[in-house]
């Protein structure tokens, strides 16, 4: 029996990237799926030039998000991509040929390249990687940790490599970034407040510090010039943030965990802090 593919894109504000995405897979899959929190552009419009299956749902994650995703395809065989990503030709060809296949692995790992600011990224945390975006649904489950979302295979599945490479156009400029960078950081502190992890001054201070001099040095991030270094200085800073954050949301729920109390002795009023 041959493979049918659905493709799952979530999307939020996506004008600038989904038609280059959409585009590249259109005549790849069986249908597209996208689920979108609510765009406030032309998000919608842009995608809907297109065959697809359109919902909208509020985003309570990255996670949750794509599991909603996946509830609608019809095909267990998924494709999963990032609005602001592409497949190039030769992964496209790939593709096809897992479609033609009557017995196909149950998940495909692919070289995913970075474009920042117009530049490909070749070195540091943001180069070529590989990433699991094609795999039988029915094999595994989405998981990792907001925002870092994962699709989890079953232990023995069967997982093959393809040529051919995602293509990934991060951000248009540094704004950008470091506005993500206060979006990420808040949404990870939470992920990590509801698994019980914990932030010290040892995180906060030491963490960012290790994170810089192994992107831009030991992976020789400084190779990528100027954007090299303003990649490794804003992912040091995220990870700072994140544990800023965390400590933060426990200084709160302390708080919230304490009640206010008053008594009197001897006619006079005393007022103080009482656990719960």
């Amino acid at each position: 029996m041959k493979v049918k593919l659905s493709a799952v894109i979530i999307t939020f504000n996506e004008e600038a990237n989904l038609h280059r995405c959409l585009s590249s897979i259109s005549d790849v899959v069986d249908e597209i799926i996208v689920v979108d929190s609510y765009s406030t552009d032309a998000t919608e419009k842009i995608a809907k030039e297109f065959k697809i299956n359109f919902f909208k749902n509020k985003f309570n994650g990255h996670i949750e998000q794509k599991n909603f995703a996946i509830s609608h395809a019809l095909f267990p065989f998924i494709l999963s991509l990032d609005a602001d990503e592409a497949i190039d030709e030769t992964l496209k060809n790939e593709i096809l040929k897992i479609k033609a296949s009557n017995n196909p692995a149950d998940g495909y790992i692919t070289n995913r390249h970075n474009n920042y600011c117009g530049q490909w990224i070749n070195h540091g945390a943001w180069k070529s990687d590989l990433k699991l975006r094609l795999w039988n649904s029915q094999k595994g489950k989405w998981g990792g940790l907001n925002p870092h979302d994962k699709f989890e295979m079953q232990a023995g599945s069967n997982i093959e490599k393809l040529k051919g490479k995602i293509l990934h156009y991060s951000y248009t400029s540094i704004a950008e970034h470091e506005g993500k960078v206060e979006y990420f950081s808040s949404i990870a502190a939470k992920a990590y407040l509801l698994k019980g992890k914990k932030s010290s001054y040892f995180k906060i201070g030491f963490s960012p510090i290790f994170r810089f001099v192994r992107d831009y040095f030991l992976n020789l991030g400084f190779l990528d010039g100027k954007f090299g270094f303003i990649i490794a200085k804003l992912t040091a800073k995220e990870v700072y943030l994140k544990y800023k954050k965390l400590m933060e949301h426990y200084a709160e729920k302390t708080c919230e965990n304490k009640e206010f109390v008053k008594f009197q002795c001897h006619g006079f009023e005393f007022r103080g802090m009482s656990s719960l």
